[in-house]
């Protein structure tokens, strides 16, 4: 079978990089830099919005789901066990060695956006993301095709802002978002509570796995019998783990 790698980012304010840019003293707190930054981009969106660009977003964590030839495997790269450089090399090591499937809620539009600026100013290396002359029309680049399916894009018909994630999971019977949420991020990663942080990540990682396995239901692209027994291996991975996270998304699975 063709690998799939569902993966998702949480991120948090770069605030060695926001000190550069806007030269602000040393002796400033990394959250009074990051409020900073903050106010300027509400100011920038007429209060809209305090949301900041992709590439003053450092990654924290990205997590993942392997499905593959052999079995089914969930993981996440980055905090503590290594810096953001090296998180974003191993995500896109693993785009070069599995050449997957790739899927995403808002990866377009978000996380990959994320992952290339802040891997382009590491210096990372993502030599099949970017191969483009064997696959024109059908590369990890282009919008319409296959190799990334952002879910979110395709079930909105490519026609702008889709369904939330935890709304449509938990419609769907799944469970949902579980723990910190994303607005919370920040403020529980300055807490020191990282864990927290890779489980909720994780916990939305498998969300977007169980939707697209729906959608392959949908359009055919499984049997009723190949859906079912992929939703099994989902259950069977995550009834192997202890963490109290994965207890309580069982709990919550309809």
């Amino acid at each position: 079978m063709t690998p799939i790698l569902v993966f998702d980012l949480e991120t948090i304010p770069d605030c060695a990089g926001i000190r550069r840019i806007h030269e602000l003293p040393a002796e400033l707190s990394d959250r009074e830099v990051a409020e900073v930054a903050f106010q300027k981009r509400r100011v920038q969106s007429n209060g809209a919005s305090d949301f900041l660009p992709v590439h003053l977003q450092r990654v924290a964590v990205i997590s993942c789901l392997l499905r593959n030839d052999e079995g089914l495997r969930i993981f996440s790269i980055g905090e503590p066990e290594v810096a953001e450089a090296a998180a974003i090399q191993r995500f896109f090591d693993g785009v070069n060695k599995y050449v997957p499937q790739l899927v995403s809620w808002n990866g377009r539009s978000f996380d990959l956006p994320v992952l290339v600026n802040r891997g382009l100013l590491h210096g990372v290396t993502a030599a099949c993301f970017w191969e483009t002359s064997e696959s024109k029309y059908n590369n990890y680049i282009n919008r319409f095709h296959e190799r990334h399916c952002d879910l979110m894009d395709v079930l909105s018909l490519y026609g702008g802002r889709g369904a939330p994630l935890d709304e449509l999971a938990r419609l769907a019977g799944f469970p949902g978002k579980l723990g910190v949420g994303g607005a919370a991020v920040w403020e529980t990663y300055l807490a020191g509570e990282l864990e927290s942080i890779r489980n909720y990540c994780e916990a939305d990682t498998v969300n977007t796995y169980l939707l697209y396995l729906r959608f392959q239901h949908m359009r055919c692209a499984y049997t009723p019998e190949r859906y079912q027994a992929e939703l099994e291996l989902v259950r069977a991975a995550l009834d192997k783990r202890p963490e109290p996270h994965w207890r309580e998304f069982l709990s919550l699975w309809k």
